[in-house]
């Protein structure tokens, strides 16, 4: 938590005025192309898992298979040759399909209690993530990498409390947790893995597709979790208000 804190305590410290915003020297013109291709890339596969969505809610074809499709898709593309692009690329498109199929039914159920906490959930979440990724890559090269290790461990006792969930049942406390420990680790991989993709490219890795692929995992995994947060405080504000209904 101290990590976090130092983060935020320097972005207070630092002189956001327009000539900050401006100073993009640490980043040299050819990573700059690089960002542009790779957040290009991610705008396209957002655009293909909004189709998936929109695929379950037709068909109700969000699922385990799905799942198993989206996993099996990204171990294809990270077994291919970088110089294969568009093979490469088409198979984040398909993920990013079968990745919007699973998160189908999470939708679906949203557009059924209140459209607008969909909107809000993804304004939320790109909100974030421009905010983040600005943030890191007007940092100092290198600057916040170091949280890595930390985000490494709260996946790791994410994990842990999902197996015990699982295992031993969970309880709504418990599952709540996960979801905020969750929300809070992915956002934090929106800094590591923005300025971890800037230090690759200075080192000369311009795989774009990679790039946008993890980027795409960070933005899903927050948007899901603001939208399991706004749908769990709306269905708890419905029960109090049955229960006043009720005792009055």
């Amino acid at each position: 938590m101290d990590a976090f804190a130092s983060f935020f305590d320097s972005q207070s410290r630092s002189s956001w005025n327009y000539d900050t915003l401006k100073n993009f020297r640490q980043i040299s013109p050819i990573v700059q192309a690089h960002l542009k291709r790779v957040y290009l890339t991610l705008c396209c596969a957002l655009i293909a898992s909004a189709f998936g969505a929109y695929l379950h809610i037709i068909w109700n074809i969000g699922g385990y298979l799905t799942t198993f499709a989206c996993f099996g898709a990204i171990i294809w593309l990270q077994s291919i040759p970088p110089y294969q692009e568009p093979k490469r690329f088409s198979l984040l498109m398909a993920s990013a399909v079968f990745e919007g199929a699973s998160v189908g039914p999470l939708i679906d159920l949203a557009i059924q209690i209140d459209p607008s906490f969909l909107v809000a959930a993804f304004v939320g979440t790109a909100l974030a993530f421009a905010c983040f990724s600005g943030a890191a890559m007007l940092a100092r090269r290198r600057e916040y990498l170091y949280l890595g290790g930390l985000l490494s461990s709260g996946v790791s006792m994410l994990l842990w409390l999902h197996f015990a969930s699982t295992i031993f049942g969970g309880s709504t406390a418990l599952f709540m947790i996960e979801i905020y420990l969750g929300l809070l680790v992915f956002v934090g991989y929106m800094v590591v893995d923005t300025q971890d993709i800037i230090e690759k490219a200075h080192l000369g890795d311009v795989d774009y597709v990679k790039h946008a692929l993890t980027l795409f995992t960070d933005f899903v995994a927050v948007f899901v979790r603001i939208l399991i947060i706004m749908l769990k405080n709306s269905a708890e504000k419905d029960e109090r208000r049955k229960k006043k209904k009720r005792d009055d």
